[in-house]
This record gives C-alpha cells, sequence and structure tokens, in this order.
C-alpha cells in the first residue's frame, strides 16, 4: 500500500454537498458520499450534511475514537452525546424495536470512507518558473514530499517534472520536505512581525531542463 494523501483543511472544505462530502476526524479524512447516497432522505443524515466539508474531531473521545457518550439525566444511562442530533448508526436513547442495528461496522470505524491524513500545519509557498517568470503561491501540507508538492503544482505548470527545483540555489531533494530541505516554516514570525502578504514567501526557483544542450 502506497503512502496516503495529505490534504489541508481548505481541500476538505471544498466537499460541502450532500452529492460531494468529505469530514475530517481525529487526524484524518474521510469521503462520507457513499453513506449519504446509502441513506438518501433519512433524517439521521443531517447532522452529517450540516458538517459536511468540516473538522468532526469534537463528537469523538480522542482515546477511544469512539463517540463521546454522557449520562442521560432521565434515565441515569451512559448514551451517545449528539448535541447536533443523533446521526446515521447511533442508537435511539431508549429501546426502538424498529431500529435496525445490523449495518455492521459503523461509518467512523469504516477504513473505506478514508482518502488521507489532514495536515497538521499547512504554508504557503511561492514557486518561481525562472523560464517564463510566472509566479504561482500555493498552499501545501508541511508533511508532503517535494514530489508531492509538485503533484499540486502541475496544474499551473504541466512539464513541472522537467524542471530541477532549487531553493537558494541549491538542488531539492524531491523525496524530502520542505522542513527536510533546509526551507523552514516561517508562518509565525511573519505573523508576529504581520508580514502576512506573498511578498516575504521563501521562494522555489525552478530551472528548465534543456535536453537540448546534451550532446
Amino acid at each position: 500500500m502506497g503512502r496516503q494523501r495529505y490534504f489541508t483543511p481548505n481541500e476538505v472544505s471544498l466537499h460541502n454537498t450532500v452529492d460531494d462530502l468529505w469530514v475530517s476526524f481525529l487526524g484524518k479524512v474521510y469521503n462520507l458520499t457513499p453513506l449519504c447516497e446509502k441513506y438518501k432522505g433519512d433524517v439521521l443524515l443531517k447532522p452529517i450534511i450540516q458538517s459536511a466539508g468540516k473538522d468532526i474531531s469534537h463528537w469523538f473521545n480522542p482515546k477511544t475514537k469512539e463517540i463521546r457518550t454522557h449520562v442521560d439525566p432521565l434515565t441515569g444511562c451512559v448514551i451517545p452525546y449528539c448535541p447536533n442530533g443523533r446521526f446515521i448508526h447511533i442508537p435511539p436513547p431508549y429501546p426502538d424495536a424498529d431500529w435496525a442495528n445490523d449495518f455492521g461496522r459503523p461509518w467512523w470505524r469504516d477504513e473505506s470512507y478514508l482518502v488521507g491524513i489532514l495536515s497538521k500545519k499547512t504554508r504557503n509557498i511561492k514557486i518561481i518558473n525562472t523560464l517564463t517568470s510566472q509566479e504561482q503561491v500555493i498552499e501545501v501540507c508541511s508533511e508532503e514530499t517535494m514530489s508531492e508538492i509538485l503533484s499540486r503544482y502541475v496544474k499551473y505548470n504541466a512539464h513541472a517534472a522537467s524542471y530541477t527545483w532549487k531553493y537558494d540555489g541549491n538542488n531539492l531533494d524531491m523525496n524530502k520536505t520542505l522542513e527536510e530541505n533546509s526551507i523552514p516554516d516561517e508562518d509565525e514570525e511573519f505573523y508576529k512581525l504581520s508580514m502576512n502578504d506573498d511578498t516575504f514567501l521563501q521562494a522555489i526557483h525552478l530551472y528548465f531542463n534543456d535536453d537540448l544542450t546534451e550532446d
């Protein structure tokens, strides 16, 4: 199995409709679109639809990775805590003969919905194509290798792999992250100095590999 893909919270937030619904929780990203299709029209989908594109880690106990629970003040029973309303695969608070519990694994434990990992820290970088002088600022995940960042940049330059990637005059190791390539994350310093525009972003320079220069 290959390395799992990293996603930024902004990327997750784009999938915010019932026909294309992603959420993140406990550091992972899930595509719940098939779940929405399976239970289409069910009132128990409502809390999930309302949370489309968002992080729902607060629904879970981080230690057990299960839905949070609380004591029902009326019955004294421990029941799932659902402040947004009961949702798919959560049992009713009281015995109900109509509730079907034959669904197998609840969706939050079903790895088939898993699409990747939520980045713990994103950062913006500036990429300058020295051949065309085109500049592009893109948001990336700090955990990504340069090859994975190249995959993000390809939509701006289809031939990105035909360039040598450099920072501060040094060739970048495409199998390493920005930090491992000695490109420090200066977001915090920029924030303290109120330097929140793109002018001062670290720039990666791309140099076209001209195959015609080789005999």
